[in-house]
């Protein structure tokens, strides 16, 4: 009964919204509430010089705070030239705000040089949290991106103060470059990530590299307070585990958006497109003192990269008041001892504060598969049920083929549910409003029998993490695990390997999720290494039929359906933008 009522009131939320959605001209007279300019040049980094997307000059970009319950419009302008642009709001549904979503193979154009876009973004209520934003464009998103923080209305938790903690990776080989090699005959990998940044710092690696001046991040805390830790997860490849020196009384309370029940741990580990908060006590005067005395000025934040071919480690420094600003130099020996990868970290582990109506066994009408596969000859593709999306594919943003009138584009449930959860036609998972989807993301080796992990992202909606395992998915078994729990909501998480090599095809290794459909509309879901997106390895959901996905009257949204379209602004001419929520 919980989850009938729970879609008939976003059935009626949305057509409520849809019914008052109007078009307004962007002139002069509207101001945006957060306006972000996009540019590309030469930046420091690391004592290195590199050219780089960055938002407002910097890298990461400036951090935003939104409101949960209140609409913000986020104005972008794509400054660049020869290069298109796009913004993903990372882990928010854009359920109302379809043409939003800063999907360029999904849900709109990009955005073209010169060129601006008017996001309209209204976090609902419950979803305060640590997101952030990114260019969903080629791999932009190494250096284009930023904090995103939903506020609360109240607070489930009390602290005295908060920290963001941004970690990047930095490649010293160009975007353009890497993604060329990506997707060139033959393959050229981008090599490993160079450094793994905090907030946009790091120091050299290697000393001999260091050609200006560069500094390592400061984590700035008082003694004898509670402080909110919020961990962003920006990395292009690396996967980390990382730990506080002197600092073992973290305590998660939120993952990906979603409050949980504390639960205490001496390390994190973070792949691409994860976030946590965690509460961290400081140190209270007696202690700071006692370690002075014993020749500790500050401490290390210590980030290790695991399962590449070598581990990186970096460094970020707390650092107390009263405490030298002086540079510290990096440790000659590590801090501290982090736990190679620890598969199922959390798996089965984590509650959410409040009941969230997950969906029992009993309750789910379908099971999904997607198999994710290397295929490796002079090019390298990932494919997820023998197909792959790229550039090449679709030739427009998939939501913009269906309002064009490119019915055939529908995937064909009939046909997707003889292949897995497939259309093989369209290379989409298609679902019906109403349907409770489990959804397992199969592991397999390589044509070459090689292996990786992956952290996959899906948006639209966030879904109940059931866990992951190795080998098969057992049900039965998966079952006794889940016995009694409610899991947490998420919208990343990982896809483990359980070896380096197995026979090519065979099972390694699954994922698995469940997924009450109750949002309409077309999302992707994609492996968060930005190399592997490029090289292939990301689809779409198609969520509802026809008239539950095409809501929108075609007039109102003709503007977003062309490159370059109405609905995008340039020097000469000021956007026609849709308003679904109404302006706070």
């Amino acid at each position: 009964m919980f989850s009938l009522l729970l879609l008939i009131g976003v059935t009626l939320l949305t057509r409520g919204v849809v019914a008052d959605c109007r078009l307004h001209y962007h002139d002069e007279s509207f101001v945006p509430d957060i306006v972000l300019r996009v540019t590309a040049g030469n930046i420091s980094v690391a004592c290195l010089e590199r050219y780089s997307v960055v938002v407002n000059g910097t890298s990461p970009g400036p951090e935003i705070r939104l409101r949960e319950g209140k609409t913000s419009w986020v104005r972008v302008y794509n400054d660049m030239h020869g290069k298109n642009l796009t913004m993903h709001w990372h882990g928010l549904s854009m359920s109302v705000s379809p043409f939003s979503d800063g999907t360029p193979q999904a849900s709109q154009w990009p955005i073209a040089p010169q060129h601006f876009f008017d996001y309209e973004i209204h976090p609902c209520i419950g979803q305060a949290g640590t997101y952030f934003y990114h260019s969903h464009v080629g791999f932009q998103a190494v250096s284009a991106s930023g904090p995103l923080i939903v506020e609360d209305q109240k607070l489930p938790y009390r602290y005295d103060g908060e920290r963001t903690i941004h970690l990047q990776d930095f490649f010293q080989e160009t975007d353009g470059k890497i993604e060329s090699g990506l997707t060139s005959i033959p393959f050229a990998w981008s090599g490993e990530t160079n450094n793994v940044l905090v907030n946009g710092h790091g120091l050299p690696l290697d000393e001999e590299s260091r050609s200006g001046s560069c500094s390592m991040a400061k984590i700035r805390l008082e003694p004898a307070k509670l402080y909110r830790i919020r961990f962003i997860g920006a990395t292009a490849l690396s996967f980390v585990s990382l730990g506080f020196q002197g600092h073992n009384n973290m305590s998660i309370i939120e993952v990906d958006g979603e409050y949980t029940k504390a639960h205490n741990v001496d390390y994190l580990q973070i792949g691409p497109g994860e976030r946590f908060s965690v509460l961290l006590k400081s140190k209270s005067r007696r202690e700071l003192k006692r370690d002075r005395a014993n020749g500790i000025d500050q401490y290390f934040l210590q980030i290790e990269t695991r399962e590449r071919p070598t581990s990186m480690r970096a460094y970020a420094a707390l650092i107390y008041a009263g405490a030298s600003l002086e540079e510290s130099p990096v440790p000659r020996k590590p801090p501290l001892t982090l736990p190679t990868t620890t598969l199922g970290w959390l798996d089965y582990k984590l509650r959410p504060l409040k009941p969230n109506n997950f969906p029992t066994l009993s309750e789910v009408t379908r099971r999904v598969t997607i198999t994710v596969e290397q295929v490796v000859n002079n090019s390298i593709t990932w494919k997820q049920n023998g197909f792959s999306w790229t550039e090449s594919f679709p030739k427009a943003p998939y939501l913009v083929l269906l309002y064009d009138g490119q019915y055939s584009m529908f995937p064909s449930y009939e046909s997707a549910i003889a292949n897995g959860g497939m259309d093989n036609l369209t290379r989409a998972f298609p679902a019906k409003i109403g349907e409770v989807l489990e959804i397992v993301i199969q592991n397999t080796g390589s044509t070459s029998g090689g292996l990786d992990v992956h952290p996959f992202h899906a948006h639209g909606a966030h879904y109940y993490d059931i866990g992951s395992g190795n080998g098969t998915y057992d049900v039965v078994e998966n079952e006794k695990l889940l016995k009694g729990i409610e899991p947490i909501r998420r919208d990343t998480t990982m896809l483990y390997r359980y070896g380096s090599t197995t026979m090519p095809g065979a099972h390694a290794g699954w994922r698995a999720w469940r997924l009450r459909v109750t949002t309409p509309g077309v999302w992707m879901i994609h492996c968060h290494i930005l190399q592997h997106m490029i090289m292939g390895m990301q689809t779409v959901w198609v969520f509802g039929d026809r008239e539950e996905i095409l809501m929108l009257p075609y007039d109102s949204v003709k503007g977003y359906l062309t490159y370059g379209g109405d609905a995008y602004g340039n020097a000469n001419r000021w956007p026609k933008c849709l308003h679904r929520w109404e302006r706070d």
